[in-house]
Protein backbone atom coordinates (compact mmCIF):
# COMPACT_ATOMS: atom_id res chain seq x y z
CA UNK A 1 0.00 0.00 0.00
CA UNK A 2 1.02 3.42 -0.45
CA UNK A 3 -0.14 6.58 1.44
CA UNK A 4 0.26 10.14 -0.26
CA UNK A 5 -0.22 13.25 1.51
CA UNK A 6 -2.27 15.72 -0.52
CA UNK A 7 -2.96 18.02 2.26
CA UNK A 8 -2.16 17.76 5.75
CA UNK A 9 -2.50 21.74 7.25
CA UNK A 10 -5.09 23.15 9.83
CA UNK A 11 -5.58 25.76 7.00
CA UNK A 12 -5.64 26.94 3.69
CA UNK A 13 -3.03 29.50 1.87
CA UNK A 14 -0.21 29.39 -0.10
CA UNK A 15 1.24 25.81 0.17
CA UNK A 16 -1.17 25.12 2.61
CA UNK A 17 -4.10 21.99 2.04
CA UNK A 18 -6.19 20.79 4.69
CA UNK A 19 -6.49 17.15 5.37
CA UNK A 20 -6.85 14.65 2.62
CA UNK A 21 -4.54 11.05 1.83
CA UNK A 22 -4.69 9.35 -1.39
CA UNK A 23 -4.65 5.54 -0.75
CA UNK A 24 -3.01 4.00 -3.72
CA UNK A 25 -4.90 5.16 -6.67
CA UNK A 26 -8.33 4.64 -5.97
CA UNK A 27 -8.72 5.29 -2.29
CA UNK A 28 -8.95 8.49 -0.58
CA UNK A 29 -8.74 8.91 3.02
CA UNK A 30 -10.49 12.53 3.97
CA UNK A 31 -11.62 15.34 1.07
CA UNK A 32 -9.84 18.20 1.92
CA UNK A 33 -8.90 21.23 -0.03
CA UNK A 34 -6.04 18.79 -0.59
CA UNK A 35 -8.09 16.84 -3.11
CA UNK A 36 -8.03 20.02 -5.53
CA UNK A 37 -4.49 19.91 -6.42
CA UNK A 38 -5.27 15.86 -8.26
CA UNK A 39 -5.54 15.55 -12.04
CA UNK A 40 -9.11 15.01 -13.23
CA UNK A 41 -7.93 12.06 -14.72
CA UNK A 42 -6.57 10.87 -10.92
CA UNK A 43 -9.99 11.53 -9.76
CA UNK A 44 -11.85 9.72 -12.04
CA UNK A 45 -9.90 6.46 -10.39
CA UNK A 46 -11.03 6.84 -7.29
CA UNK A 47 -13.83 4.77 -5.97
CA UNK A 48 -13.81 5.29 -2.47
CA UNK A 49 -13.75 8.02 0.45
CA UNK A 50 -13.10 7.25 3.79
CA UNK A 51 -14.58 10.09 5.76
CA UNK A 52 -13.65 10.72 9.48
CA UNK A 53 -16.06 13.20 10.48
CA UNK A 54 -18.50 15.76 9.00
CA UNK A 55 -16.25 18.93 9.30
CA UNK A 56 -15.43 21.07 6.34
CA UNK A 57 -11.91 20.43 6.27
CA UNK A 58 -11.96 16.84 5.41
CA UNK A 59 -15.28 16.66 3.43
CA UNK A 60 -15.55 19.92 1.31
CA UNK A 61 -14.28 18.15 -1.99
CA UNK A 62 -16.34 14.92 -1.78
CA UNK A 63 -18.93 17.64 -3.78
CA UNK A 64 -16.88 19.05 -6.06
CA UNK A 65 -15.16 15.70 -6.70
CA UNK A 66 -18.34 13.49 -7.82
CA UNK A 67 -19.39 16.33 -9.73
CA UNK A 68 -16.31 16.50 -11.89
CA UNK A 69 -16.09 12.62 -12.34
CA UNK A 70 -19.64 11.17 -11.45
CA UNK A 71 -20.73 11.22 -14.83
CA UNK A 72 -18.02 9.78 -16.81
CA UNK A 73 -17.67 6.76 -14.07
CA UNK A 74 -19.47 3.60 -14.70
CA UNK A 75 -20.32 3.26 -11.02
CA UNK A 76 -20.50 5.00 -7.88
CA UNK A 77 -18.20 6.56 -5.80
CA UNK A 78 -18.54 4.97 -2.36
CA UNK A 79 -18.00 7.28 0.65
CA UNK A 80 -17.59 5.48 3.70
CA UNK A 81 -19.05 6.95 6.74
CA UNK A 82 -20.35 6.43 10.44
CA UNK A 83 -24.39 7.01 10.69
CA UNK A 84 -23.47 10.11 12.39
CA UNK A 85 -21.39 11.47 9.68
CA UNK A 86 -23.83 10.27 6.79
CA UNK A 87 -26.79 11.89 8.71
CA UNK A 88 -24.77 15.56 8.96
CA UNK A 89 -23.96 15.29 5.37
CA UNK A 90 -27.05 14.36 4.11
CA UNK A 91 -28.83 17.38 6.44
CA UNK A 92 -26.56 19.90 6.01
CA UNK A 93 -24.60 19.26 2.74
CA UNK A 94 -26.22 17.07 -0.04
CA UNK A 95 -29.37 18.78 1.07
CA UNK A 96 -30.72 20.18 -2.29
CA UNK A 97 -29.76 23.65 -0.98
CA UNK A 98 -26.18 23.93 -0.20
CA UNK A 99 -25.25 20.91 -2.73
CA UNK A 100 -27.35 18.53 -4.99
CA UNK A 101 -27.69 15.27 -3.31
CA UNK A 102 -25.70 12.64 -5.71
CA UNK A 103 -27.30 9.76 -4.62
CA UNK A 104 -30.34 10.62 -5.92
CA UNK A 105 -28.19 11.70 -9.51
CA UNK A 106 -29.29 11.14 -12.25
CA UNK A 107 -31.76 8.45 -10.64
CA UNK A 108 -31.38 6.75 -7.58
CA UNK A 109 -30.85 3.66 -9.17
CA UNK A 110 -27.94 4.47 -11.12
CA UNK A 111 -26.31 7.38 -8.83
CA UNK A 112 -22.98 9.13 -9.21
CA UNK A 113 -22.26 8.48 -5.11
CA UNK A 114 -23.37 5.95 -2.57
CA UNK A 115 -22.90 5.84 1.42
CA UNK A 116 -21.52 2.57 3.52
CA UNK A 117 -22.09 3.12 6.74
CA UNK A 118 -19.34 2.74 9.14
CA UNK A 119 -18.64 0.91 12.66
CA UNK A 120 -15.76 1.59 15.02
CA UNK A 121 -13.86 -1.60 15.04
CA UNK A 122 -15.70 -3.48 11.90
CA UNK A 123 -12.58 -3.94 9.14
CA UNK A 124 -13.76 -3.09 5.11
CA UNK A 125 -11.19 -5.17 3.28
CA UNK A 126 -10.71 -3.82 -0.48
CA UNK A 127 -8.71 -6.46 -2.34
CA UNK A 128 -6.64 -7.69 0.86
CA UNK A 129 -5.83 -3.91 2.01
CA UNK A 130 -7.68 -3.77 5.20
CA UNK A 131 -9.44 -0.60 6.46
CA UNK A 132 -10.52 -0.21 10.54
CA UNK A 133 -12.20 2.66 11.83
CA UNK A 134 -10.43 3.91 15.21
CA UNK A 135 -12.35 5.63 17.94
CA UNK A 136 -11.34 9.14 18.60
CA UNK A 137 -12.51 11.88 20.73
CA UNK A 138 -13.69 15.55 19.04
CA UNK A 139 -16.17 17.80 19.04
CA UNK A 140 -18.38 16.13 16.28
CA UNK A 141 -18.49 11.86 16.36
CA UNK A 142 -15.24 10.78 14.52
CA UNK A 143 -13.32 8.14 13.74
CA UNK A 144 -9.40 7.50 13.10
CA UNK A 145 -8.41 4.80 11.08
CA UNK A 146 -5.98 1.61 10.92
CA UNK A 147 -4.61 0.82 7.18
CA UNK A 148 -3.01 -2.67 6.82
CA UNK A 149 -1.11 -4.28 4.01
CA UNK A 150 -1.14 -7.26 5.79
CA UNK A 151 2.67 -7.16 5.80
CA UNK A 152 2.81 -3.48 8.18
CA UNK A 153 0.27 -0.52 9.52
CA UNK A 154 -0.68 3.03 9.16
CA UNK A 155 -3.05 4.84 11.44
CA UNK A 156 -4.10 8.42 11.24
CA UNK A 157 -5.49 9.46 14.52
CA UNK A 158 -7.70 12.31 12.32
CA UNK A 159 -9.00 15.42 14.86
CA UNK A 160 -9.04 13.87 18.43
CA UNK A 161 -7.97 14.64 21.98
CA UNK A 162 -7.02 13.06 25.48
CA UNK A 163 -8.53 9.58 24.54
CA UNK A 164 -8.20 7.01 26.30
CA UNK A 165 -9.95 3.99 24.14
CA UNK A 166 -7.09 5.10 21.40
CA UNK A 167 -4.36 3.74 22.83
CA UNK A 168 -4.77 -0.13 24.29
CA UNK A 169 -6.39 -0.68 20.89
CA UNK A 170 -3.09 0.62 18.71
CA UNK A 171 -0.89 -0.69 21.28
CA UNK A 172 -1.72 -4.44 20.00
CA UNK A 173 -0.90 -3.40 16.80
CA UNK A 174 1.78 -5.70 16.20
CA UNK A 175 2.83 -4.45 12.59
CA UNK A 176 2.33 -1.02 13.39
CA UNK A 177 5.17 1.04 11.29
CA UNK A 178 3.66 4.27 11.18
CA UNK A 179 1.59 6.93 13.26
CA UNK A 180 0.28 9.77 12.39
CA UNK A 181 -1.33 11.99 15.19
CA UNK A 182 -2.53 15.76 15.35
CA UNK A 183 -1.88 18.79 17.09
CA UNK A 184 -3.33 21.28 16.43
CA UNK A 185 -2.71 24.42 18.95
CA UNK A 186 0.66 25.35 20.35
CA UNK A 187 0.68 25.46 24.27
CA UNK A 188 -0.03 29.02 24.47
CA UNK A 189 -3.60 27.94 23.17
CA UNK A 190 -4.42 25.26 25.11
CA UNK A 191 -7.26 26.27 26.21
CA UNK A 192 -8.76 26.58 22.83
CA UNK A 193 -6.99 23.08 22.24
CA UNK A 194 -9.45 21.38 25.78
CA UNK A 195 -12.43 23.26 24.36
CA UNK A 196 -12.50 22.56 20.27
CA UNK A 197 -10.96 18.63 21.91
CA UNK A 198 -7.66 19.08 19.58
CA UNK A 199 -4.10 18.18 20.88
CA UNK A 200 -1.79 20.72 21.73
CA UNK A 201 1.77 19.51 22.63
CA UNK A 202 0.87 19.61 26.55
CA UNK A 203 -1.53 17.02 25.64
CA UNK A 204 0.11 14.98 23.40
CA UNK A 205 2.43 13.91 25.78
CA UNK A 206 0.83 13.15 28.08
CA UNK A 207 -1.29 10.72 25.63
CA UNK A 208 1.64 9.95 24.03
CA UNK A 209 3.01 8.04 27.60
CA UNK A 210 0.45 5.34 26.84
CA UNK A 211 1.99 5.05 23.58
CA UNK A 212 3.76 1.24 23.61
CA UNK A 213 4.33 0.77 20.06
CA UNK A 214 8.19 1.51 17.95
CA UNK A 215 6.88 3.22 14.82
CA UNK A 216 8.06 6.63 13.33
CA UNK A 217 5.38 9.58 14.32
CA UNK A 218 4.06 12.21 11.90
CA UNK A 219 2.36 15.38 13.17
CA UNK A 220 -0.53 16.77 11.13
CA UNK A 221 -2.88 19.27 11.28
CA UNK A 222 -0.92 22.10 12.38
CA UNK A 223 -2.09 25.73 12.06
CA UNK A 224 -0.28 28.32 9.43
CA UNK A 225 1.54 30.37 11.67
CA UNK A 226 2.04 28.55 14.22
CA UNK A 227 3.88 25.02 12.74
CA UNK A 228 7.36 25.70 14.22
CA UNK A 229 6.41 26.61 17.19
CA UNK A 230 4.18 23.79 17.75
CA UNK A 231 6.75 21.01 16.22
CA UNK A 232 9.64 22.96 18.67
CA UNK A 233 7.75 22.34 21.57
CA UNK A 234 6.79 18.56 20.37
CA UNK A 235 10.48 17.95 20.04
CA UNK A 236 11.55 19.54 23.28
CA UNK A 237 9.48 17.21 25.02
CA UNK A 238 9.98 13.94 23.01
CA UNK A 239 13.09 13.81 21.52
CA UNK A 240 13.67 10.20 22.52
CA UNK A 241 10.34 9.46 19.71
CA UNK A 242 11.86 11.74 17.24
CA UNK A 243 8.15 12.96 16.04
CA UNK A 244 8.42 14.50 12.67
CA UNK A 245 6.02 17.33 10.94
CA UNK A 246 4.01 15.37 8.46
CA UNK A 247 4.71 17.62 4.94
CA UNK A 248 2.02 17.80 1.69
CA UNK A 249 3.40 15.11 -1.36
CA UNK A 250 4.81 12.88 1.40
CA UNK A 251 4.16 9.33 0.87
CA UNK A 252 4.36 6.40 2.81
CA UNK A 253 4.81 3.08 1.94
CA UNK A 254 4.17 0.19 4.11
Amino acid sequence: MKLRTLGCSGGIGSGEQTTAFLLDEDILIDAGTGVGGLRRDEMIKIDHIFLTHAHLDHVVFVPFLVDTVGYVRDKPVTVYVTKATHDVLQKHLFNWHLWPDFTKIPNQHTPYMRYQILTIGDTIDLQGRKITPLPANHVVPTVGYQLNSGRSSLVFTSDTTTNPEFWPIINKIQNLKYLIIESAFCNQKRNIAIRSKHYCPSLLIEDLKRFERHAEIYITHLKPGEADITMDEIRKSMPQLNPRKLENNQTFEF
